[in-house]
């Protein structure tokens, strides 16, 4: 692609991206939702307007927006959160996490489907969307028990999740073909490797930066810290979500001489994320769902069920009544970026499924981010119904 061609798509993208987030502010639509349709609608089922060439830089920003996404999210997991949340987060979040996996996985199966691609969906079910989930928090002004639960689950969910799903890669491996001891030599490369990567690139990004300009890292700092992260989790080939969680979870803890260490990735990453999900949408291809109707259908109505039932569950063994953990399940629902990942790095090891995938990954998020603020809404609005009655 031409040079001039190419500054002026990317330009493009960029306003339209702030256009989305915009619209997305006014009107309360989430603006992943509108940055993939906008994709859709840029890409071969819609107009067709984007450079063929452009598709090829899909991976690169792929890597680089969802690792700055791990590293954030990583560096959420901070002790002093984990006491502050206490018992019910860590129980909740965890049983969400498995009830999703095995009920998917499981009934996806049940229906006819491929058990590779049935466990990899079922893996792709955990992750959630932390910014949806915690937008309708703030747009509602909500707090009480209930929002302050939630949000420490919304913080660290996708977490648990980043690690079942390394270890469901693996065993969808050993579905594929492998034996048992390459599955288990798989499994401990795989999280062992990425767990290093993450501690090697954490503590000295903990020890150093910010430096240079004290208590805050620069946006320079922050970039060459993912990038290597990433690029060195590529390499080894190893999980660079789960490398880039690990970093960031060490630089969250043990950065204490930072203000805020995560500062400069959460302000970098936007541009990184618009591209990946406009060229996101844009891969969808609605030819192949004429025979994935029954797949799409059925992962959403099962992703729905694993987490209500996973919210109740969870709930009662961290001793909460049945209703609030039915409720904290409705406000799981979000879907948003790390699920589209996650379809990528799935893609990336299983090139057969990676085109099946995309198009029920994409296409089941745009249809989450559409209902699963709606349900965190109508969850939100019921707690604190429960709430407002407890203090009459």
């Amino acid at each position: 692609m031409e040079i001039h061609l190419a500054l002026l798509v990317i330009g493009g993208l960029f306003l339209l991206g702030l256009i989305a987030d915009t619209v997305g502010r006014r009107t309360r639509i989430p603006r992943v939702t509108l940055l993939i349709l906008l994709g859709v609608a840029l890409g071969p089922i819609g107009f067709d307007l984007l450079p063929p060439d452009l598709r090829d830089w899909y991976e690169f920003l792929a890597v680089a927006a969802l690792t700055m996404v791990a590293f954030v999210l990583g560096g959420g997991l901070t002790l002093d959160r984990l006491r502050a949340h206490g018992r019910e987060i860590l129980t909740i979040s965890i049983v969400v996490v498995l009830i999703s996996v095995l009920l998917v996985g499981a009934g996806l199966v049940l229906i006819g489907a491929p058990p590779v691609l049935a466990l990899i969906l079922g893996g792709v079910s955990t992750a959630t969307a932390p910014a949806a989930t915690a937008d309708v928090v703030r747009q509602n002004e909500a707090s009480g028990p209930f929002a302050d639960r939630l949000l420490g689950i919304v913080a660290i969910d996708d977490a648990w999740g980043l690690i079942i799903f390394s270890l469901v890669l693996v065993l969808a491996g050993g579905l594929a073909g492998n034996g048992v001891e390459n599955v288990l030599a798989d499994a401990l490369r795989e999280i062992g490797g990425a767990i290093a990567v993450g501690v090697v690139v954490g503590l000295p990004s903990a020890a150093l930066t910010g430096r240079l300009r004290p208590g805050e890292p620069m946006q320079i700092e922050a970039l060459g810290v993912v990038f290597i992260c990433a690029g060195l989790a590529i390499w080894l080939d190893v999980s660079f979500l789960l490398a880039g969680m690990i970093a960031g979870a060490i630089v969250g803890n043990f950065a204490t001489h930072h203000e805020r260490p995560i500062h400069e990735i959460e302000h970098v990453e936007w541009p990184f994320l618009v591209l990946f999900f406009v060229l996101a949408g844009a891969s969808l291809e609605v030819g192949g769902l004429g025979g994935l109707w029954v797949l799409v259908v059925a992962y959403v109505a099962l992703r729905l069920a694993g987490r209500v039932l996973g919210g109740w569950i969870g709930g009662r063994a961290a001793g909460l009544s049945a209703r609030e953990g039915t409720l904290t399940g409705f406000a799981l629902t979000p879907q948003a970026g790390v699920a589209v990942g996650m379809a990528l790095v799935a893609g990336g090891h299983f090139p057969d499924l990676r085109e099946t995938l995309l198009t029920i990954v994409i296409s089941t998020t745009i249809l989450f981010e559409i209902i699963g603020p709606l349900a965190t809404q109508f969850a939100l609005d019921r707690a604190g119904d429960d709430d407002t009655a407890r203090r009459d």
